[in-house]
C-alpha cells in the first residue's frame, strides 16, 4: 500500500527562465526533507533532476523530472522543467499533472518572457498558480530590489499577487504575513501586508467577507478553505520568498506546498474532451479511487534500463499492477506489469497509484504520449483538451555521416520524435531534403547531440532550403510529339494540352491540381490518357521551371495523335510530361513562397529598431500591443526565407531578451529577383530521348 490518500498528495510544477534555480531548489527540497542525504551542484552534474548526461554536460536542464518528498505526512510530487525557451514544452506537458503551477523567478533578474509565458499557459488552462522569488540572498546589497519586483509581478500580471511571507534580515530569512501581523519586513510592517492578502482572499466568498468586515475573527479553517478558493478561481497567486543557495524560507515554503496548495480534490480537474454524434463534450475526472481508473501519460522517454517508460498522472480511480486497462480508443487490455514511482533517474516500484498520484509503467508499445490509459469504456475517444504547444520552425536539414548512420537514422529519430511533442520530422519533396524542425537552435542542437550520444547515429546538418512552390499566372498552350525507332517496334505518342491557374494561387483555396480530357474522336485513345496524366504528374512532383512542386494549376489534354502499332504507354508518358514543360513554360510561370505570422515579444524601448529590422525583411507589419512590465508585442506576416535564422539576428538587437513565435501563414508569389535566382540554380533531370 502507498500509505497515504489522495486528499494527502500535492501535485507541483516549477517552470520559469533559465538559471532562475529551479533544479537547485528542488534539490534543496529533496535535502530539508531527508529523501537525499546530500545535496548535489548543477556545476557538478549531480542533481537528482539533471541525470541525463547531455543535460550534466550543458549544466541546465533538456527536459522535465518527476521526484516526490514527504512533509507534514502529504506525499509531494514535484515536476522540474528546463527553463530554456527551446524546450518550454516540456514545461507546457507537465502542466496537466500538476494541481499548482510554481512559477520561478530570480530576485536579481526580475520577471522573464519564460515566466510570463507559462503564468498566461497556466490561466488559460484554469490550474492554480503561485510565484517562487528565489536567491533573496542576492537582495542584501540592494534593499530595494525586492519591493522593486513585487511592484513589478503586481503590474505585470495584477493585484491578484500577494505575498503570504515577507523576506527579513536583508533576505537572510522570511516572516510569515498570512497568520503572522507582528513585526517589520525587509518590505516593510507585516501588518499592512496581512491585512492586503486577507482582504484579497476573502473577496472571493460573501459570507466570509461579511464576516471579515464585521470585524469577526476568522477561524483559521475557514480562511484555509478561502486561501484554495481563491487559488482555484484566479483570485489569488500567493508570492513566496526563499533561497536555495542558503536555505531562507525553504521550511516555510515546504509548509505553503502542504498545508495551503490544492490537493487532487480541491484542485480544478483537467478538461478532457471526446465527440458525441459530430459534437465535442467535455468531461472531467473526479478524484475518487474508488471510480473506473483514468490516467494521462504527459511524459514518454526511454530508459537504458527499463525501456520505454510511459510516465502518467492518475486523474480517477486507482491504478494496480496487474491490471488491465485499455489504451485510448483500443478495444484490446493492456497487462500492466510493472508500477513505479520517480524519483529523477530512480524507479521505486509500488503496487498501486491512487487518484491524484503520478507515476510511471514501462514497456508497454501501445502506450504513447498524450495517450489515456481507462477501465472499461470509459475513455473510449475521450482525450486531453489540447495542449497549446509552440509550433516548430526552426529547421535543420540533416543527412547521415556514414553508411551505418544512414541505417539507423530513421528509427533513431522516430525514438526523438516520440520522447518530444514539439519535434517534427519531414522529408520535403520540393527540396530532397529530411528537416528536423523544433523550437529553436538550441533544442535542435541538443536533438542532434542526442543521436550521436544516445543511438550513435553521426549526421551532418545544414540550414533548409526554402520550400517554394511553382504556378503560373496565365493560359498557355503545350504540345510535344515524342517518337522513337530503334529497329524494332517503335514508340510514338503526339499530345496537345493547354494549361491555366487555379485559384489556389490566387490564396482562395481550391484544389492544387485538375487534369481534363478535352479530347474528341478518338484522337488520344482513352487508355492513353492515364499515361498522359502520369507524365504531367511527374513534373508536378519535380517542377518545370526551378525544381519545385507545381500547384494551382489546371492541364486540359484536347488533342493528339497515336499510331495502331507503335503507341505505348510509355510514350504518351514522355509526351504528356513534355508538352507540360513546354506549356508552363509559356505561361509567365512564377514562384510562390511560405509567409509565416511572427509575434514578437521584446521590450517597448526597442520597438522602433525590430520594426526598422523588419522592414528590411520584406515584412508587413500588423499591429504593436503594450504588455506591461517594459514589454511589447509586435505582430507580423514576412517571407519565411528572410526569418529563417531571426531567433540569432532577434537574440543580436535585444541583447537576448526578445522572444518569438513563429507559424505557416499562407505561400505569396515571391519577386522576379527571388524566382530568377532560383532558375539559374536548377539543373533539369535528363529527359528521355526523341
Amino acid at each position: 500500500m502507498s500509505g497515504y490518500t489522495t486528499s494527502d498528495i500535492r501535485n507541483v510544477v516549477f517552470v520559469g527562465g533559465p538559471g532562475t534555480g529551479k533544479t537547485t531548489l528542488v534539490e534543496a527540497l529533496l535535502l530539508l526533507t531527508g529523501a537525499i542525504t546530500k545535496a548535489g551542484r548543477i556545476e557538478d552534474g549531480s542533481t537528482v533532476c539533471d541525470h541525463d548526461p547531455i543535460a550534466k554536460e550543458l549544466h541546465h536542464s533538456i527536459d522535465s523530472s518527476i521526484v516526490h518528498i514527504r512533509h507534514h505526512n502529504h506525499e509531494i510530487n514535484l515536476i522540474d522543467t528546463p527553463g530554456s525557451p527551446g524546450f518550454i514544452g516540456k514545461a507546457i506537458t507537465a502542466l496537466p499533472a500538476s494541481e499548482t503551477v510554481a512559477v520561478v523567478i530570480d530576485c536579481g533578474k526580475g520577471i522573464d518572457m519564460q515566466a510570463r509565458r507559462m503564468m498566461s499557459i497556466a490561466d488559460g488552462r484554469e490550474l492554480p498558480r503561485m510565484v517562487i522569488v528565489n536567491k533573496i540572498d542576492h537582495a542584501a546589497t540592494d534593499p530595494d530590489e525586492l519591493s522593486t519586483l513585487l511592484m513589478a509581478l503586481q503590474e505585470t500580471f495584477g493585484g491578484i499577487c500577494r505575498p503570504i511571507n515577507l523576506p527579513t534580515g536583508k533576505g537572510s530569512g522570511v516572516i510569515d504575513c498570512y497568520k503572522g501581523t507582528d513585526g517589520t519586513s525587509d518590505l516593510g510592517p507585516v501588518a499592512e501586508y496581512h491585512t492586503s492578502l486577507v482582504e484579497q482572499i476573502v473577496e472571493v466568498e460573501e459570507e466570509t467577507l461579511n464576516a471579515y468586515l464585521a470585524g469577526e475573527t476568522l477561524p483559521d479553517g475557514k480562511l484555509h478553505d478561502v486561501f484554495e478558493r481563491a487559488m482555484r478561481e484566479h483570485h489569488l497567486v500567493p508570492v513566496v520568498f526563499v533561497s536555495a543557495k542558503t536555505g531562507a524560507g525553504l521550511k516555510e515554503l515546504l509548509d505553503v506546498l502542504a498545508d495551503l496548495a490544492p490537493s487532487p480534490l480541491e484542485g480544478n480537474p483537467r478538461p478532457f474532451e471526446y465527440e458525441e454524434n459530430g459534437e465535442v463534450k467535455q468531461w472531467r475526472a473526479v478524484a475518487d479511487p474508488a471510480q473506473p481508473a483514468v490516467a494521462h501519460v504527459f511524459k514518454v522517454t526511454s530508459d537504458p534500463y527499463v525501456g520505454k517508460l510511459a510516465i502518467f498522472r492518475v486523474h480517477q480511480g486507482t491504478l494496480k499492477r496487474d491490471s488491465h486497462p485499455k489504451v485510448d480508443d483500443g478495444k484490446k487490455p493492456i497487462r500492466v506489469a510493472h508500477l513505479f514511482k520517480l524519483m529523477g533517474q530512480k524507479h521505486v516500484e509500488v503496487e498501486q497509484l491512487v487518484a491524484g498520484d503520478i507515476g510511471a509503467t514501462s514497456k508497454i508499445d501501445e502506450v504513447h504520449f498524450n495517450s489515456v490509459l481507462h477501465d472499461g469504456d470509459i475513455g473510449e475517444h475521450m482525450h486531453l483538451r489540447p495542449l497549446p504547444l509552440p509550433v516548430p520552425m526552426f529547421g535543420l536539414a540533416v543527412d547521415a555521416a556514414n553508411r551505418q548512420a544512414e541505417a539507423k537514422m530513421g528509427e533513431s529519430l522516430a525514438k526523438l520524435y516520440t520522447e518530444d511533442p514539439t519535434l517534427r520530422i519531414e522529408h520535403v519533396p520540393a527540396t530532397g531534403e529530411t528537416i528536423l524542425r523544433g523550437i529553436d537552435e538550441l533544442h535542435l542542437r541538443t536533438k542532434v547531440k542526442m543521436l550521436k550520444d544516445r543511438y550513435a547515429v553521426e549526421v551532418t546538418t545544414k540550414p533548409p532550403r526554402v520550400a517554394y512552390k511553382e504556378t503560373i499566372t496565365v493560359r498557355a498552350e503545350g504540345h510535344h510529339r515524342h517518337k522513337k525507332q530503334t529497329g524494332g517496334a517503335g514508340q510514338f505518342g503526339e499530345v496537345f494540352l493547354r494549361v491555366e491557374p487555379l485559384p489556389v494561387f490566387e490564396g482562395k483555396g481550391g484544389p492544387e491540381f485538375e487534369f481534363v480530357d478535352d479530347t474528341f474522336g478518338g484522337s488520344v485513345p482513352k487508355q492513353f490518357l492515364p499515361a498522359i496524366e502520369k507524365g504531367i504528374r511527374q513534373v508536378l512532383t519535380e517542377g518545370a521551371i526551378a525544381g519545385y512542386p507545381i500547384t494551382g494549376i489546371r492541364v486540359s489534354v484536347y488533342d493528339g495523335k497515336h499510331h495502331p502499332v507503335d503507341s505505348k504507354e510509355v510514350a504518351f508518358i514522355t509526351a504528356g510530361r513534355r508538352a507540360f514543360i513546354d506549356a508552363m513554360q509559356k505561361a509567365k510561370p512564377v514562384l510562390l513562397e511560405p509567409f509565416v505570422k511572427l509575434e514578437i515579444t521584446v521590450p517597448t524601448d526597442a520597438i522602433g529598431t525590430i520594426n526598422a529590422d523588419l522592414s528590411g525583411k520584406r515584412a508587413r507589419i500588423q499591429g504593436t500591443d503594450v504588455l506591461g512590465g517594459g514589454l511589447s508585442v509586435v505582430t507580423a506576416e514576412a517571407p519565411l526565407a528572410e526569418v529563417m535564422n531571426y531567433a540569432n539576428q532577434l537574440k543580436s538587437i535585444t541583447g537576448g531578451v526578445g522572444t518569438f513565435v513563429m507559424e505557416y501563414s499562407h505561400d505569396e508569389q515571391a519577386p522576379n529577383s527571388v524566382r530568377d535566382a532560383e532558375m539559374a540554380k536548377y539543373k533539369p533531370r535528363g529527359g528521355d530521348e526523341d
